[in-house]
């Protein structure tokens, strides 16, 4: 039984479901999760668990990164090449400093309609099954705020439809689309997304990510290492209970008005400052799950490892 994280450099053309019935089969393990959907044009970061990881999908950080492809000149029902394309106006004179202007606007707290093809649901159904059926107009989609804390420049490709690359660090909920489309309108020119790499996601990186042939190898090899249960999780503080403190903590118990060994983290996170969710560790140094401090108090919220 593997518990922990594997974070996938997923392929393009498939969806994150996809991603997770493939590892089912590859790792012979039903019970796995992921953290946050892509589009199934977008390739890179998702963050996969594994076995018990899976109870501690919630826990992670929030925060995003992507490079993203931007396509001028070209409008579509879904804002990515994907869709139909709805209305097609070659704009060869557009220039980098015009688009450059209007970044800003993208930046710090910021309103977006999400895309009418996408997975958020009104009243109970998918807004990408209404649109499908023609059941959806853009006055019924909710706008929502979202938190963009960079954007940054990193190449522009001249010709009748240029194209804009650029780096964008956001909150969860965030759609790409919806940037590339808003941005489209402003200029009034058009634009749709044509590529979307994820960089980064809910304290797992590229770098640190595998593709389906590395696994499948890794597994050939009997060498696969997922990481640790508690990966991701280190921005929140920690806490180490002593051999009976671990004891009763492990079987629910609440541990009341006792000494602790309490370390912050470094990184802060607004997740830990609000609720105050704790890294717990045993006598012995091994992870436990997570706790929840009410008042000097330790509540058991994840029990990884319950004592019979």
């Amino acid at each position: 039984m593997i518990n922990g994280f594997i974070s996938i450099d997923k392929p393009p053309n498939i969806t994150a479901h996809d991603c997770i019935s493939k590892l089912r089969k590859l790792l012979k393990q039903k019970k796995i999760g992921h953290g946050g959907t892509l589009d199934p044009m977008a390739t890179g970061v998702l963050p996969i668990a594994v076995g018990n990881a899976t109870r501690l999908l919630r826990f992670l950080p929030e925060g995003k990164a992507y490079v993203a492809k931007i396509r001028f000149g070209v409008v579509t029902n879904t804002d990515d090449v994907t869709g139909e394309i709805l209305s097609d106006r070659p704009c060869p004179d557009l220039t980098l400093e015009e688009v450059e202007k209007l970044l800003p606007l993208f930046q710090g707290e910021i309103t977006q309609r999400p895309p009418a093809f996408s997975a958020i649901q009104i009243n109970g159904k998918r807004l990408y099954d209404l649109a499908r059926r023609g059941e959806i107009v853009e006055s019924d989609i909710p706008i929502r705020s979202v938190e963009i804390t960079e954007i940054r420049v990193l190449n522009w490709t001249t010709g009748d439809y240029p194209e804009l690359d650029v780096a964008i660090a956001c909150g969860s909920g965030t759609y790409i689309r919806s940037i590339a489309r808003d941005l489209g309108e402003k200029l009034g020119c058009g634009a749709t997304l044509s590529g979307l790499v994820r960089t980064y996601s809910n304290g797992f990186d590229l770098d640190s990510s595998l593709t389906f042939d590395q696994v499948e190898e890794l597994l050939r090899l009997h060498s696969l290492e997922v990481l640790a249960p508690d990966h991701g999780l280190h921005f929140l503080p920690m806490i180490t209970l002593d051999e009976d403190q671990t004891k009763r903590w492990c079987m629910g118990q609440t541990i009341k008005d006792e000494s602790f060994l309490l370390t912050s983290s470094p990184e802060k996170s607004s997740t830990s400052e609000i609720y105050n969710y704790i890294r717990t560790y045993g006598y012995a140094q091994q992870f436990l799950g997570v706790s929840e401090m009410i008042g000097s108090d330790i509540q058991p919220i994840v029990v990884l490892h319950p004592i019979n």
